[in-house]
């Protein structure tokens, strides 16, 4: 789903949970750069928010010699359980992140999921179920416009920047509490490109990538993206990003693929501190 500056290095799974169930996640780490998983409580449909209800973070994934692994997701943590995801009453779904640097050689995790305890049995499928549950579809599809319209309305205000706007935002959205986010809104004229440099955080990965009004990530076949693998760094170590329709020959350039504007993001991920990168736009 291309929604909220989509990741076009992730590998995005969900599973629908009741807070007050318990589960067992088993499965496999894989050579996959970056791993996370997150509780949400997903309120789309009502207010825009998905909060976090709890995190295990990579750092923290106890893995077995043989590479396996086995997480227990329930409101009160087990005795003896080496990794533990917490529920909240109001949880209502599992997202299990998996960042790539190289989908050439990076081999990605296996996972399954199942219940824990007694499972009743279905109740017969009504129509006011039906209902009910094309309404909360439908508020689904409103609540997420109008949580990233408004976004990219606030950073239509200061344009060809990357600030920092201040985090509690985006993890209301559903971040992940690992990740510093750093968003903005580029708009170039004909023969202009949008250049970004910045320090290079120690990080297990960080991004930039490009994205339209609607914060929907761009062509993936383009080069829309760099990564902590992918980008090449200047001799001092720093990060120079060249956004144009065209490649100008110099820096990381990323493909504007037809658009004069939109919004983009850099993402910082596990680091100790975050660099706020500097933006200009120069004629090519």
């Amino acid at each position: 789903m291309k929604i909220g500056a989509d990741n076009p290095d992730n590998v995005y799974h969900s599973a629908p949970v009741r807070g007050t169930n318990t589960y067992r996640i088993i499965g496999t780490r894989g050579t996959i750069a970056y791993t996370s998983f997150g509780t949400k409580a997903n309120r789309y449909a009502k207010d825009g928010t998905m909060a976090s209800t709890g995190e295990l973070r990579d750092g923290d994934l106890a893995v077995d010699p043989d590479g396996g692994v086995e997480i227990i997701v329930s409101a009160e943590k087990p005795a003896g359980a080496r990794n533990w995801l917490p529920l909240a009453v109001d949880s209502t779904m599992i997202v299990l992140r998996e960042s790539y640097l190289d989908r050439e050689s990076e081999v990605p995790g296996t996972w399954e999921i199942e219940r824990l305890g007694h499972t009743p049995p279905r109740e017969p499928l009504t129509a006011e179920h039906v209902v009910r549950s094309l309404q909360r579809t439908a508020m689904g599809v409103h609540g997420t416009a109008a949580t990233f319209a408004p976004w990219t309305e606030l950073f239509m205000t200061r344009p060809n920047e990357m600030p920092d706007w201040g985090q509690e935002m985006f993890q209301r959205a559903g971040g992940d509490p690992e990740i510093f986010y750093l968003h903005g809104y580029w708009t170039l004229e004909a023969g202009q490109a949008w250049v970004i440099t910045t320090e290079v955080p120690d990080a297990p990965y960080w991004n930039f990538q490009l994205n339209n009004w609607w914060m929907e990530s761009m062509d993936w076949e383009k080069r829309i993206t760099v990564n902590k693998h992918t980008a090449t760094l200047d001799e001092d170590g720093t990060l120079t990003l060249v956004v144009a329709a065209a490649d100008p020959g110099w820096g990381n350039w990323i493909d504007t693929t037809g658009h004069t504007s939109g919004t983009a993001l850099l993402r910082w991920v596990g680091t100790d501190h975050h660099p706020l990168p500097t933006c200009r736009v120069v004629d090519l």
